[in-house]
């Protein structure tokens, strides 16, 4: 009777009671003209509901009666009135008596006879369970229960069968929609991850950070000196998928079976059923992939208590799955439901189904995301929420097309406001870099004058940037003159035009002036003037280096790099000034004599000359050899500017002045090194190990 109920709803216009009274009251007024000398009948007492509906129904058929064809035509109508009617057949077969309804009999037998061939199938399959007679093994003995629900859908709109129908149709319903569920469950395709990986396009770069633990920004510079090579710190991004990646999520062969039980369990009005078992399915399904590409359930709190390392790689995974699920699951999905409940009038159940399969599976991943936005930032995540704002970014549009009308709206939205959030905390988290750069106040002088920590960290820093300028340029546009000026006035950016840089160029000239400021100031830290040059010349070549050797180069120009090398010369000049020339003073022939005699030289003051020389570059060697110049060529350039200042003097002094003190006592003493050995020693300079002098000495020829 429930179903019967559902029928007749169907049918809003004719639920009213002033309908059933309008209707009825045509009636009656259509027989009384065909049949005018037929005396009226009596007014009927009132009553209500169903009865005054019967009463009615009566009334019309007696009327009717002598009429065959009228009288079916009215019982047709009627039928299709108010399913309260059901007894119609009954009333017509009292009223003519046996004279016209011999054919309504036997018809009527007919489709009781259809009824009971189809209700011994359903029940059949009803002794037989799930496991022991597996749907899609038995296509001929499934054939014949479909065509059997097929008789018993088109028997429910018959209304001598009707309640009987309707009873049996319950029960093979009940049956297609276990056996739905099982179908979907049994021919799901399980997710290979690693296939799928696969046939991704991977890329990465490495980066050279800090320790890896959770600091803010660039905390612990001064511990870490080791090559960008040796660094622990690696940064991978963000995976690319193909635009014709595939998956089958459920086979093939099994999407027409669970086609033919969707469109019955539809066409009986058990759309609402149906879509329960799909999404309910689907939706568990959807849940174990995401299991398997590494996203888990957790609260916005948990992720908060998450520790950097482990952070780190849940947002690499995010980042993967963000892609493979828009682009490959949910797309899948989508193609599924459309293959499933294809077919005229199936669109809204196409889209429900579909929504309330993937809503969920979105907003989980949305729910990492939005805890990641309001975490706290500190400069190592910088990188990860640009590759989850560039994955999301490019989702989008295959989010708006999956999704349609109101679910559009919810799940975009939600989305959009999520990107916008990812957004502001990379823009945020850049700032706060440059903050951090700019105030790094450490004063901790690092060995040998080598190249500084926080050089290193920003430089490779700075140089992965470059690969995220697409989405910084919108993030970090500066908008109008004032901050172009600005850059160019307070770092000077010499011949760069930095009003027609892009944002990004603008933003990264900045930040290495910023570093160059400050490793300016903590070249102050070292006492002597010699390793402050040495401590600048690494620095800046490295920055000059890291520019030139990546599209940082681009932006900044050649005219920038120029600049800096000419920079890292005069900062070579100036070194040799403040190491080198007390102990060339020592060379000098003022204050030994002149004239050439031997009677104008004062021994004594040679003798002083040759061993403070001697004592000086003794000073410089233990020192230097400790100092380290890792760049090849510029230790080398350095060796060479040395000998050039060095050897030619020493070689002089010596020529004009040795002899005077090779016949004298203890000529040893004074004349410690020929010319050859200097060269030799120069050349242990800047290597980062102390070198040892060896104070033999071969003797000079005149």
């Amino acid at each position: 009777m429930a179903a019967c109920v559902k029928q007749y709803n169907k049918f809003p216009c004719f639920n009213s009671d002033q309908s059933e009274t309008t209707t009825v009251a045509a009636a009656k007024t259509k027989t009384a003209a065909t049949q005018s000398s037929q005396p009226p009948s009596p007014p009927p007492p009132p009553i209500d509901g169903d009865e005054r509906v019967m009463a009615a129904a009566q009334r019309i058929v007696r009327s009717l009666g002598t009429s065959k064809n009228v009288t079916e035509d009215m019982i047709l109508i009627l039928s299709n009135f108010d399913n309260r009617l059901s007894t119609i057949t009954d009333l017509l077969s009292t009223s003519s008596g046996g004279g016209g309804g011999g054919g309504g009999a036997a018809a009527k037998c007919k489709r009781e006879e259809e009824l009971e061939s189809s209700e011994k199938i359903v029940l059949r399959f009803e002794s037989q369970n799930q496991q022991s007679f597996p749907w899609e093994e038995s296509p001929e003995e499934v054939s014949e229960y479909l065509c059997a629900v097929d008789d018993i859908i088109r028997l429910t709109e018959d209304m001598a069968v009707m309640d009987r129908a309707e009873s049996v149709l319950q029960i093979a319903m009940s049956r297609l929609e276990d056996e739905f569920r099982h179908v979907l469950i049994r021919n799901t395709v399980p997710l290979d991850a690693g296939q799928l990986y696969g046939s991704i396009r991977r890329f990465s770069l490495s980066f050279a950070s800090n320790d890896g633990n959770d600091r803010d920004s660039i905390d612990g510079f001064e511990t870490s000196v080791e090559e960008d090579e040796s660094v622990s710190c690696y940064h991978e991004r963000g995976a690319s998928l193909g635009g014709d990646l595939f998956v089958d999520l459920v086979h093939p062969e099994a999407v027409l079976d669970l086609k033919e039980i969707a469109d019955r369990m539809i066409r009986s009005g058990y759309e609402k059923e149906c879509c329960q078992v799909y999404s309910s399915v689907r939706r568990d399904v959807l849940d174990e992939c995401l299991a398997i590409l590494g996203i888990e359930r957790v609260s916005i709190e948990e992720v908060q208590k998450i520790e950097w390392r482990c952070l780190d790689e849940k947002m690499k995974k995010w980042i993967q799955a963000v892609k493979v699920v828009i682009r490959v699951l949910l797309s899948g999905e989508k193609r599924l439901c459309d293959q499933i409940f294809a077919g005229a009038g199936s669109e809204l159940i196409r889209e429900v189904c579909f929504t309330e399969t993937a809503k969920g599976c979105v907003l989980q991943l949305l729910n990492f995301a939005e805890a990641i936005v309001i975490g706290r930032r500190s400069s190592e995540k910088l990188f990860r929420i640009l590759d989850m704002y560039e994955a999301l970014a490019e989702a989008m549009p295959d989010l708006q097309m999956l999704f349609s009308s109101d679910a559009v709206d919810f799940v975009c939205n939600e989305a959009r406001g999520i990107l916008d959030g990812l957004g502001e905390a990379a823009k945020g988290t850049f700032v706060e870099f440059e903050n951090a750069v700019r105030n790094e106040t450490s004063r901790k002088p690092v060995q040998g004058g080598e190249i500084h920590p926080l050089t290193r960290y920003v430089m490779n820093y700075v140089k992965l940037l470059v690969d995220y300028s697409d989405s910084l340029n919108v993030l970090l546009e500066i908008s109008g003159g004032e901050n172009s000026d600005n850059v160019e006035a307070d770092h000077g950016s010499g011949n760069l035009d930095v009003r027609v840089m892009s944002p990004i160029g603008q933003r990264l000239l900045s930040l290495i002036s910023s570093l160059e400021s400050n490793i300016e100031e903590k070249s102050k830290v070292y006492e002597d003037g010699g390793m402050q040059y040495v401590f600048l010349m690494n620095n800046i070549l490295y920055i000059v280096q890291k520019v030139k050797d990546s599209e940082l180069g681009k932006l900044l120009g050649d005219n920038w790099v120029r600049k800096r090398r000419g920079l890292v010369r005069q900062h070579a000049t100036s070194y040799l000034r403040a190491s080198w020339s007390k102990v060339l003073s020592c060379l000098k022939d003022e204050g030994v004599g002149s004239g050439g005699s031997s009677n104008n030289i004062s021994k004594v003051t040679l003798k002083e000359r040759f061993k403070n020389f001697n004592l000086g570059f003794e000073e410089i060697y233990r020192n230097q050899t400790t100092w380290k110049v890792p760049d090849p060529q510029l230790r080398e350039e350095l060796r060479i500017s040395i000998s050039e200042k060095v050897l030619p003097a020493y070689r002089a002094f010596l020529g004009r002045f040795g002899g005077h003190l090779e016949s004298g006592r203890h000529a040893g003493k004074y004349i410690k090194y020929t010319p050859e050995d200097l060269e030799n020693y120069l050349l242990d300079l800047f290597e980062g190990t102390p070198g040892v002098l060896n104070n033999t000495r071969k003797k000079i020829s005149g």
